[in-house]
């Protein structure tokens, strides 16, 4: 019965020990067993393992593919016009011995800072090298993928992997944004002017044609109706003459009752004539005949 009181923190201690001398590996998990600091293990194959207590340290890293979102970076391209390039590159941890060697203590909150000075820089080094055009097209999976390449050299000596990049957005700075809105529209105002001007001019050369066809429709009109005119005239004389010749004294009858329309006109017609003037012959008979 003495012994019972020392049996069960014994016990206690047993169960502690050998708690402390398992470990589970998880499949999602990259494990390093260190004695004092140094590397012992590397183990991948998830199950059940053992160590010594007190002495073994057990650091867990994450074998799964993570993300690395970067901060917008402004780059300057070829034909100097600055952008604003946001990236995001995903890696994971390929060599835990050199990922411990490299970013010690810290595990991958301290690699990721390490990892953005990498990405930024071989942004800067394959977005310099070429047009922002080529940038901003849809087509830049090449860049992409060199910037990939080159961050992946770099990012092999801390043990890790880059097994994409991509960049989500490149757009140009707020007052580059600004400037060029300005000159777009200065453009399409200039070529608005240029296009009513040049409407202005085709509308002139219009109304000019449409003013030189009305002279030259009514020129024409007026020589034919002057043509027509003469034509007329002339037939009329020719009727006059013919009728003349066939009987003169009665054209000579028509002429005189003409003159004395033409005469007598208007309400107030005064003629001073003598009465025997050859005017009045046929109001004074009826054939014009002064011997009658």
């Amino acid at each position: 019965m003495r012994r019972v009181p020392y049996l069960l923190p014994a016990l206690a201690v047993v169960l502690f020990v050998a708690a402390n001398a398992v470990y589970i590996v998880d499949e999602r998990q990259k494990i390093l067993r260190l004695w004092f600091g140094e590397v012992t293990a590397e183990i991948s194959d998830p199950g059940l393992y053992f160590k010594v207590p007190f002495f073994h340290e057990i650091v867990r890293y994450d074998d799964r593919i993570l993300a690395l979102d970067t901060e917008p970076l402004e780059v300057t391209p070829a034909d100097d016009r600055r952008l604003v390039v946001d990236a995001f590159a995903r890696w994971r941890i390929a060599d835990a011995k050199s990922f411990r060697r490299a970013v010690g203590a810290s595990g991958e909150d301290g690699a990721r800072p390490r990892l953005e000075r990498i990405l930024n820089a071989e942004l800067r080094e394959v977005l310099g090298s070429v047009t922002s055009g080529t940038v901003l097209s849809a087509d830049r999976v090449a860049l992409m993928n060199a910037i990939r390449d080159q961050s992946r050299t770099q990012a092999a000596t801390l043990g890790v992997e880059i097994v994409d990049v991509r960049i989500k957005r490149a757009d140009l700075p707020r007052q580059n944004l600004d400037a060029t809105f300005e000159r777009m529209r200065a453009e399409r105002e200039r070529e608005a002017a240029d296009e009513i001007a040049r409407g202005n001019e085709a509308a002139q050369r219009v109304r000019a044609q449409a003013d030189r066809t009305v002279r030259e429709t009514v020129s024409e009109a007026e020589k034919q109706a002057e043509i027509i005119r003469g034509e007329a005239d002339a037939e009329r004389n020719r009727i006059f003459a013919e009728a003349f010749s066939r009987d003169p004294e009665f054209f000579a009858f028509y002429r005189s009752l003409s003159a004395y329309e033409e005469s007598l006109k208007g309400t107030n017609s005064t003629l001073v004539i003598s009465p025997d003037s050859e005017f009045f012959d046929y109001l004074k008979s009826d054939t014009g005949d002064d011997s009658q």
